[in-house]
């Protein structure tokens, strides 16, 4: 593993200690080699997938994911991750209508706004668990709960202040994971989706952060700084106080004060 990743592998597990493993992605250009031992859905499991099945085979299993077009499943991430040409079917709303949205129109709005790969710009995306990484990555997915994902939040404005702006839209998940997140080369706060969910089984106390390449060290300075700035992950809890119980039970407190005792029986 590059040195880089190894002390962003020591970060994490430091100052959020996700419950998964975190995920490093890399998109595979045209004639680029994969790396070695990764895994094809059909060519080694016999069975097509969806991106965010992919990503929690990674992070669940600790499997390194390769996946190509021949490799999914799902229709949405084909158009939009560039493995099969765009339709008007998909740009005219018809996915979203009467399932996310009221209209077509409506639909079309929310397909408009999907970040997007041109068609066959990549050849795959491969997907690992970030302690097995030996190649550089564009991304790296990390899911927790919303107090780690708050941790991660805060690390990434250490350096800069300011707010960190995501958007959503409880649909196609991926895109906004690696699409996004390599367009804008900024961090994003990233709730899982309907299909994510399904397919990929995130959890109903889970949701996700990502990291481009050109934040990692941000990332890994911004853990540290805000932790010695006593910014804690599990958070602590505030436990020296007096606490304040029934009237039956203080009932025993004033019968100690006025000397009362146990009474013997026969």
């Amino acid at each position: 593993m590059p040195d880089r990743l190894q002390r962003l592998q020591e970060a994490l597990q430091a100052h959020v200690r996700p419950a998964t493993f975190p995920v490093a992605i890399r998109m595979i250009a045209p004639g680029e080699p994969w790396p070695e031992k990764t895994r094809f859905p059909k060519r080694d499991f016999g069975q097509q997938i969806a991106i965010c099945q992919g990503f929690a085979i990674a992070r669940h299993y600790g499997w390194i994911i390769g996946m190509r077009g021949e490799d999914l499943s799902c229709p949405l991430a084909k158009v939009v991750w560039g493995f099969e040409p765009m339709l008007d079917y998909y740009l005219n709303g018809m996915t979203c209508a009467g399932m996310y949205t009221e209209t077509p129109a409506a639909g079309a709005v929310s397909e408009a706004q999907v970040d997007k790969w041109e068609y066959r710009q990549w050849e795959g995306v491969v997907a690992a668990p970030l302690h097995r990484t030996t190649f550089e990555p564009h991304v790296i997915l990390i899911y927790g709960n919303s107090a780690q994902v708050m941790r991660l939040v805060v690390a990434r404005l250490w350096k800069t202040g300011g707010r960190l702006t995501s958007s959503f839209s409880g649909r196609i998940d991926c895109a906004d994971a690696v699409i996004t997140t390599m367009k804008t080369d900024e961090c994003q706060v990233i709730l899982p989706c309907y299909g994510d969910r399904v397919f990929g089984q995130a959890q109903d106390d889970e949701m996700a952060f990502t990291i481009p390449n050109s934040k990692i060290e941000w990332i890994i300075e911004g853990l540290e700084g805000t932790h010695k700035g006593g910014i804690r992950y599990p958070i602590p809890r505030f436990l020296r106080y007096t606490g304040i119980y029934p009237d039956h039970y203080m009932e025993m407190e004033r019968q100690w004060r006025e000397g009362k005792e146990i009474t013997a029986q026969d």
